[in-house]
């Protein structure tokens, strides 16, 4: 019997993308999709790519129209799950693609978000290395998943290994990021108009204010060992964060390096990516010398990333390259929820991109 799902926030870019992804897993059945503003109509007026699911009416989001699903996925803007979250306790499954519930610290979010705090629930990066495991053995079993924001899981994929190691320095991260359009929504920007992006790369959230910079200590923090007490766990961890929009439609291209920690080898510190990602399907370590593009990963569940050593800077750098609404959003929640229910993760997932 497949599982009954629903999908709020599905005529956005998250939402699309998961009902895409979704309509081709075999293990479930798109039963409800609900809109804001444009409930009332046909989902494919606005996802007409989405020809499978033509059938489908876009519902209001309501707590009520939401519950009675075996699986909730949440395609929200920031600050507007928790408000049906709470609503469906009985729900087996719930989803959220927003930020509501990635963080830890209460702090934290009414630094970087404001509004009501929501408890943090299993955060959705299986790959993730923490406590001398992964995040994917947290996820085993769970019934409430925050799916990461697609910056701060792509930052965090690529520096963890060194964290959890010991081979890298996180007191001075530095990460300049590439990024599509589609990572800011659907809503109308006019920074995010066409006129105003193509031909040009736009910085943004410069200077330690972007939101995904809690998410990124917070999932560097788990990667260190377990004796760290979790109330100390990302003092010393600190990262200037830069993104910049840049005119492709989809896709980061994440460069990233901090400091060699004193007596780490070049073998010690290839070594622990290799031994993080070695068996991975979704995070894959390219040989010595091989860097990711984003056209590489458009379409797929995969990161992608290269590593470098650089002995006369002392860093390393790790270039990492997603496709920002698969990895990044939607692929990362349904893989998270191919493990929550004992599925093969890889179920509904790919890692062929699309070119050219």
């Amino acid at each position: 019997m497949p599982y009954q799902v629903a999908v709020s926030g599905a005529s956005g870019y998250a939402g699309g993308e998961l009902l895409r992804l979704l309509a081709a897993h075999p293990d479930v059945v798109i039963r409800t999709v609900t809109a804001h503003s444009n409930a009332g109509q046909p989902l494919v007026a606005h996802q007409p790519h989405l020809r499978s699911l033509a059938h489908l009416t876009l519902q209001e989001t309501t707590p009520e129209t939401l519950a009675g699903h075996d699986i909730v996925f949440l395609a929200l803007p920031h600050g507007q799950s928790g408000q049906y979250t709470d609503a469906l306790a009985d729900t087996p499954l719930v989803i959220d693609c927003g930020a509501d519930h990635r963080l830890e610290s209460v702090s934290a979010w009414d630094h970087f978000y404001g509004g009501d705090f929501h408890e943090a629930w299993t955060y959705g990066v299986p790959e993730l290395p923490v406590d001398g495991g992964t995040q994917r053995d947290r996820i085993v079993g769970a019934t409430r998943i925050a799916a990461p924001g697609c910056n701060a899981s792509t930052v965090s994929l690529s520096l963890a290994p060194g964290v959890a190691a010991g081979v890298i320095d996180p007191s001075d991260i530095v990460s300049v990021l590439a990024v599509g359009p589609s990572g800011a929504g659907k809503s109308l920007k006019t920074n995010l108009l066409a006129s105003e992006i193509l031909g040009s790369a736009n910085p943004y959230a410069v200077g330690g204010t972007h939101r995904h910079i809690p998410e990124i200590r917070q999932a560097l923090a788990a990667a260190r060992s377990a004796s760290t007490a979790p109330e100390t766990a990302d003092e010393g961890i600190r990262i200037s964060f830069t993104p910049v929009i840049v005119p492709m439609a989809r896709g980061i291209l994440a460069t990233s390096s901090a400091p060699i920690a004193p007596g780490a080898t070049d073998a010690d510190i290839r070594g622990a990516w290799e031994a993080a990602y070695g068996n991975e399907t979704f995070v894959q370590l390219l040989p010595e010398g091989d860097f990711p593009r984003t056209a590489d990963v458009l379409g797929a569940n995969t990161a992608l990333m290269g590593l470098a050593i650089d002995r006369a800077a002392n860093r390393v750098v790790v270039v990492t390259a997603l496709d920002n609404l698969v990895k990044g959003t939607a692929g990362a929640a349904i893989q998270s929820m191919n493990i929550a229910l004992g599925l093969p993760e890889a179920t509904g997932l790919t890692v062929n991109g699309v070119a050219p």
